[in-house]
């Protein structure tokens, strides 16, 4: 009888064994075919992206040919330059434009753009928070924007004369519009139910607020600084362009003045590409901070 149960035992055992070598193999295949179907994803994901790239190349390379033989054609380089005129004359011109009038326009930029994100969090959340302040304050926004800047831009120059500052109000009044009503719209996106679950749980405004809505709305963060950096770096420019000593916008007005097309091409061609290079930087601080979203 002991015999019966020791061999019972030791049975058991070894189907106990068997099962878990079974369901460790099928494991095992489980985890393979998954690799297996992820490095499938990332290579056509890969050649997929490949593709897209050289699609996109092409097209700028046709534009580029476009423009090319249209101002070969025309022959007037006062009014359409080519673009190998354009690279030509930035080469020439590079000693003043990087050393001098580059750093002068990015210091507006940064500048304009810091006080603009400030000032449009600043403006969402005092409207987000209080229905008299969105009452008082959405119309006062919505009209800051109907205002001509070039209208604007003057009458800064007499307030503050040539220096930075008349410049970087131009740079804020363009700027901090976007980041103030898509941020107030992402505040307004956040479901009511969460906010009602988490007063059950008693959780205070303020917590609400960092655990529910900082979240919330940091994509909305993020594509609103990317619709302000453009704008800020033309905003920089106009406000240089009506009234400034140095700065790309000004040394394009400059150029303009002598009827020198490439040169009035050459800082502009700087100014788009400071713009993508910011552009790319805060999408690359996008991907890092909201990581869930590609998840």
């Amino acid at each position: 009888m002991r015999e019966t149960g020791n061999k019972t035992r030791r049975e058991f055992a070894r189907e106990s064994a068997a099962r878990q070598d079974l369901a460790g193999r099928r494991r095992k295949k489980a985890g393979d075919r998954a690799r297996a179907a992820g490095r499938a994803r990332l290579k056509a994901g890969g050649a997929a992206g490949a593709h897209e790239n050289l699609l996109a190349g092409v097209l700028v390379l046709l534009f580029l040919i476009f423009w090319q033989a249209a101002a070969v054609h025309m022959n007037a380089a006062y009014i359409l330059p080519s673009p190998v005129r354009i690279l030509r004359r930035l080469f020439e011109l590079r000693g003043p434009l990087f050393m001098t009038h580059l750093p002068a326009t990015m210091e507006v930029v940064a500048i304009g753009l810091v006080i603009s994100v400030l000032l449009g969090i600043l403006l969402a959340v005092l409207m987000d928070a209080s229905p008299t302040a969105e009452k008082a304050l959405y119309p006062l926004i919505i009209a800051s924007q109907t205002i001509p800047t070039t209208a604007l831009a003057p009458l800064f120059v007499l307030w503050f004369g040539y220096s930075i500052w008349s410049k970087v109000l131009v740079t804020v009044l363009m700027t901090f519009f976007p980041v103030a009503i898509t941020m107030f719209d992402g505040f307004r996106s956040v479901k009511t139910e969460m906010k009602e679950l988490l007063k059950t749980f008693g959780a205070s405004e303020r917590q609400i607020f960092w655990k529910l809505k900082v979240p919330a709305v940091l994509p909305c963060f993020f594509s609103a600084v990317k619709m302000a950096v453009p704008l800020s770096v033309i905003g920089a420019a106009i406000g240089e362009w009506l009234g400034a000593q140095s700065g790309l916008g000004y040394f394009s007005r400059r150029m303009m003045t002598q009827l020198d097309g490439a040169g009035v091409f050459a800082p502009i061609i700087l100014l788009s590409a400071a713009a993508m290079l910011l552009a790319e930087a805060v999408g690359l601080l996008e991907r890092h901070f909201v990581y869930w979203r590609d998840e």
